[in-house]
């Protein structure tokens, strides 16, 4: 009894590895700092240059997170320094999981208690297991794109390949939940996760081995967004399925909403400050932000339609446009843009962190999902009444269809009710008491096995 009641005191050792992507790391990073507020030691592996370029540690937590550097092994095709999915066009993402096969401080030093991966580290389990340390598998993925891929026992009974074949739900999924499928050009991409790509594995075979190995997965999910899919993950999976909570960056939120944020403008290069001065001047709420993230492919073609499709609105627009890879120009955080009072709705590709940081500030949707899980978070965000998706079923999105969703969610009378949907999920985001229950009930869950 004295020996549990000192398992329960003693903070545990995380070990955390996250993909090579900062659509991936960041959510990571989110989930460390929930671990280390509760006392709890983190070891943080990443390449040393996404290291370099992680936002600061929440201040508090700091002598809890050890960021260590992991070199990557050099491998034919990609450029030295090349270490994120930020470092490479599309087309060469694949050639970086061929590759993902400091000093320790107090409570650093002794064996992990846990280690938690992503889906890339398939090869990592077993060699854990040897050591005796359970790995669990974080998916930064709403429930609706877990309970969609579906174990390898399902996929086995229901082989799936083509396209055509994920442009409509599982026969696992419910049938209330007959939205969530993809479209052609999103199952095009889809189906490519499904055969192996340059690393000799496809993406669809390292989740199914990892979530075999892995006695626990967690899901960034709740119950109060994901709804009956949370419960239904546990039954696909035959093991622990524990939500994560939605992992919002309250802390960046509340520096951006107050004083604090304003004071972040000293350090602005010129560019940064000329768009903050625009955005000042501009009606409360009447701002279309958008943004696509650091990797979203979009081609020329698709860039002509939605610059073609904005000034077609009448709607004042900032557009954050990616950068080419390898050029660096400042330009705000979007925590920040989404945080100004000019800004009335997001244009977004439903990236799970995108809407998470959009929702903190109750803002509606326009969605050009584009790869991954994006289509299928933009349909559960879509039935969710929060959000509008730009038509889009064929090769190409036209011009005018990106004009009527802007208008129909910022100047028509229907986008008040999608107005008032998001501004009811920002009062579930901010809930952050709920939210932290969520971090405790995976904490309690992994000390229990600590003790077993």
């Amino acid at each position: 009894m004295a020996e549990t009641k000192k398992d329960e005191a003693s903070p545990l050792h995380v070990v955390v590895f996250p993909w090579l992507a900062f659509g991936h790391i960041i959510p990571f990073l989110e989930l460390s700092e929930q671990l280390a507020k509760r006392g709890h030691f983190v070891t943080f592996i990443s390449a040393p240059r996404n290291l370099a370029r992680l936002r600061p540690v929440v201040p508090e937590v700091r002598p809890r997170i050890r960021l260590a550097p992991l070199p990557l092994p050099r491998v034919e095709g990609l450029l030295d320094g090349v270490e994120s999915t930020a470092d490479v066009p599309p087309e060469k993402v694949e050639l970086l999981k061929a590759c993902a096969g400091g000093g320790p401080g107090e409570g650093h030093a002794r064996k992990p208690d846990w280690i938690v991966l992503d889906f890339a580290q398939h090869w990592l389990p077993p060699i854990a297991d040897e050591h005796g340390v359970p790995c669990a598998v974080f998916f930064i993925f709403p429930a609706a794109c877990v309970a969609f891929m579906g174990p390898k026992a399902l996929n086995d009974a229901h082989p799936r390949s083509a396209a055509a074949d994920f442009t409509v739900p599982p026969p696992w999924i419910p049938s209330p939940l007959s939205h969530l499928a993809f479209r052609g050009h999103e199952a095009e991409w889809i189906a490519g996760a499904w055969r192996p790509n340059a690393s000799g594995v496809s993406d669809a075979a390292r989740i199914w081995e990892t979530t075999e190995r892995c006695p626990l997965l967690v899901c960034r999910c709740s119950h109060e967004v994901d709804g009956p899919l949370c419960a239904l993950l546990g039954d696909l999976y035959g093991k622990p399925v524990l939500p994560s909570g939605l992992l919002a960056p309250h802390d960046a939120a509340a520096r951006a909403s107050s004083a604090a944020g304003a004071d972040d403008r000293n350090d602005d290069d010129e560019e940064t400050a000329g768009l903050m001065r625009w955005l000042d001047a501009q009606p409360g709420r009447s701002v279309l932000y958008v943004a696509f993230g650091s990797e979203a492919p979009l081609a020329p073609e698709h860039v002509r339609a939605l610059a073609l499709g904005l000034e077609l609105t009448g709607v004042r627009f900032l557009w954050a446009l990616r950068r080419p890879i390898g050029e660096a120009r400042p330009e705000p955080g979007r925590v920040r843009v989404l945080a100004h009072a000019a800004v009335g709705a997001f244009l977004t590709h439903a990236g799970w962190s995108s809407l998470m940081e959009s929702f903190l500030f109750g803002h509606p949707l326009v969605m050009l999902p584009l790869f991954a899980d994006q289509g299928l978070t933009a349909r559960l965000m879509a039935a969710r009444r929060v959000g509008l998706e730009v038509p889009w079923d064929g090769p190409a999105f036209g011009a005018e269809d990106v004009a009527a969703t802007v208008r129909w969610v910022m100047v028509e009378e229907e986008g008040k009710v999608l107005a008032r949907n998001a501004s009811e999920m920002q009062g579930v985001l901010w809930d952050t008491a709920r939210q932290g229950r969520y971090i405790d009930e995976l904490v309690e869950h992994l000390q229990q096995r600590r003790r077993e």
